[in-house]
């Protein structure tokens, strides 16, 4: 059974103290950090833009953040979020800055099989998104088993202060039934109030943003929704 793993959504800090914000989520609990990457294309919307060098798109959290990053918490595990055009143009830039887990909507590409190879041989691990209007049939056997992580997002990518669409977690509830040993990841909307039905239904990767970042004691609600994924796995081994 995959273990519990808290992800806080670093779109959600304080930009102003990046590593400090961070760390105060390694320090309390959280074992990855939810990095999202945004061109602006597949999803219409740029949140924040980061400009370096050769790179021409505009990026919410963009290559030249994750380095910082990167530097400033050695061992990092980044779990990068790839809402991008094209997803194969970015995996060397990726894995350059320190990105661990390189994680892409299956939308975004024809040729997944192809994708998830490219990330591995650049010593990543590779996910694969759906969004809430996409089945998870999408997610063919053969993808399932040669991704490390699923991701079905419960809140459309890109726009900002939606409520959890709890249509989506049937979903997750197909995919753990298919893939029991993956980690399947839940984005968007999720806090103590919704991490329920994520987990019951099988999710043990939980992202949250505003529901940690934002709270009085961040470390509480980490310790809260770890929790929420240990009750659902240990009632479902029952």
């Amino acid at each position: 059974m995959p273990r519990p793993i808290i992800s806080p959504s670093v779109l959600a800090s304080d930009f102003g103290q990046l590593t400090i914000e961070c760390k105060r989520m390694i320090n309390g609990g959280a074992e990855w950090l939810h990095m999202d990457v945004m061109d602006g294309y597949v999803f219409g919307v740029v949140l924040m833009a980061v400009v370096s060098g050769a790179l021409s798109h505009l990026f919410a959290i963009g290559p030249p953040v994750l380095s910082c990053v990167a530097r400033s918490i050695p061992g990092i595990f980044m779990d990068c979020h790839m809402m991008v055009e094209h997803p194969e143009k970015w995996v060397g830039d990726i894995a350059a800055a320190g990105g661990s887990l390189y994680c892409f909507h299956i939308e975004a590409t024809s040729d997944p099989l192809s994708l998830i190879k490219a990330i591995h041989d650049k010593n990543m691990k590779a996910g694969v998104a759906i969004s809430p209007d996409t089945p998870s049939a999408a997610i063919t056997g053969e993808i399932g088993a040669a991704a490390d992580m699923l991701l079905v997002m419960t809140v459309y990518p890109g726009r900002g202060g939606q409520k959890f669409l709890d249509r989506c977690v049937p979903k997750v509830a197909e995919l753990r039934a298919r893939f029991p040993d993956k980690d399947i990841e839940v984005d968007g909307g999720v806090g103590p109030k919704t991490v329920h039905s994520c987990a019951e239904a099988g999710s043990n990767v939980i992202v949250a943003g505003t529901a940690i970042f934002h709270a009085d004691n961040p470390e509480e609600v980490i310790t809260a929704l770890k929790n929420a994924v240990v009750t659902a796995q240990t009632n479902r081994s029952a």
